[in-house]
């Protein structure tokens, strides 16, 4: 080959020179930046915002526990259950509260009479208890009181419990009652022996440790639950009495209450009727003085003739409570006597026919069963 070939040859298939090795255009025609080197967060950093979460976790944690604390296992929630528990008529659900149930040992070391009984202690005997606000809590050593207002029955009322620690689960506290919030109605009946309490009827002689020989007129010790409202009527054939209503708002104090039952229409219709037969009965007497009868005659001459007794007008009665029984109050009634006398004197007959006013009374037992014994009595009137 010549040298002209040669040349030819190396310039087609030559690798490029070394100067061609230098930056400068890409075969695109665009020219690369250069690279940034990349920066990493520093490690104290990222520790710095992770504690950060981690206490506003915990903050939230501790924010929200205080929040069920205060629902659900503060001494307020404890006597909010409680005062619910009564609103909707749980009253067995409301003994089994801890420190609510008291027996006669805690009662006697109170005060309190140790043979209350507890028939009034369920929802049959329990008014309405609406509008419920908790106004304090304060916290005094062991103890803490809590103050709550109410509507019981309708009145407006307010209360204090107190209230203690008793124990925890998990890390919650639980509470009690360091004060039983049942109370004692101290009550006196007059007049009858079944009585109403909200409605709800009561015999003294069931709930009476003395049973069938109660006294009548005896206080009956009956436990209630503060807050409450305890109307007490009686409403028998016999009396009756619109009621006296009693707030127990003080927890295990005694309230005492007295009730006196009247007549009814109905028993002073039945007492009238039994007296009017009573003094027709004496009128058949024809006697001067009728046996056991409220009314006689007196003549210091000598009877020529049975004495014929009839009543002219009979009493007005009217009946009034009297200790455990009643009692018929004096009233006027008239008796006509007609009878023949012999005078001592002369021998003359003459025919006596007179108008005798006499006073009627008398006392009215009503006995276990329910009847009434009517003795009518008066003194004589000459």
């Amino acid at each position: 080959m010549d040298q002209g070939s040669v040349g030819t040859t190396e310039g087609r298939g030559s690798a490029p020179s070394t100067a061609s090795a230098s930056p400068g255009p890409s075969a695109s025609g665009m020219i690369q930046p250069p690279r940034k080197p990349v920066r990493r967060r520093s490690l104290a950093l990222d520790l710095t915002l992770l504690g950060i979460v981690g206490v506003l976790l915990v903050g939230a944690v501790a924010a929200a526990f205080g929040v069920i604390q205060r629902e659900f296992y503060s001494p307020t929630a404890f006597v909010e259950r409680y005062l619910a528990l009564l609103s909707n008529g749980q009253a067995a659900e409301a003994l089994t509260l801890p420190g609510v149930a008291v027996d006669s040992a805690a009662l006697d070391a109170a005060g309190l009479p140790a043979t209350a009984s507890e028939a009034l202690l369920r929802e049959a005997a329990l008014a309405t208890l609406t509008d419920v606000t908790v106004v304090s809590e304060t916290a005094e050593g062991d103890l803490t009181r809590v103050t709550v207002e109410y509507q019981a029955g309708g009145y407006p009322g307010s209360t204090t419990f107190e209230i203690e620690r008793d124990g925890t689960v998990g890390i919650a506290p639980t509470w009690r009652f360091a004060t039983s919030p049942l109370a004692v109605m101290d009550l006196v009946v007059k007049g009858s022996m079944q009585f109403q309490v909200n409605g709800f009827e009561i015999d003294k002689r069931q709930v009476s440790i003395d049973g069938v020989d109660a006294d009548p007129l005896a206080p009956l010790p009956l436990l209630v639950f503060s807050p409450g409202l305890y109307s007490v009527s009686v409403d028998t054939a016999i009396s009756a009495t619109p009621g006296v209503a009693v707030l127990s708002d003080s927890p295990f104090h005694e309230v005492p209450v007295e009730v006196q039952a009247e007549a009814t229409d109905e028993f002073i219709a039945v007492v009238q009727e039994k007296v009017e037969q009573f003094l027709s009965t004496c009128a058949t007497q024809d006697v001067l003085q009728p046996t056991a009868c409220p009314f006689g005659f007196v003549v210091q001459d000598r009877v020529d003739s049975a004495p014929q007794w009839s009543i002219t007008t009979q009493p007005t009665v009217d009946v009034a409570p009297d200790g455990a029984g009643w009692k018929i109050l004096p009233t006027e009634a008239v008796a006509h006597i007609e009878v023949d006398v012999q005078s001592l004197f002369d021998g003359e007959i003459e025919r006596v026919s007179q108008d005798v006013p006499f006073i009627v009374n008398g006392t009215i037992t009503v006995g276990p069963d329910g009847k009434a014994t009517i003795v009518v009595s008066g003194p004589d009137t000459n």
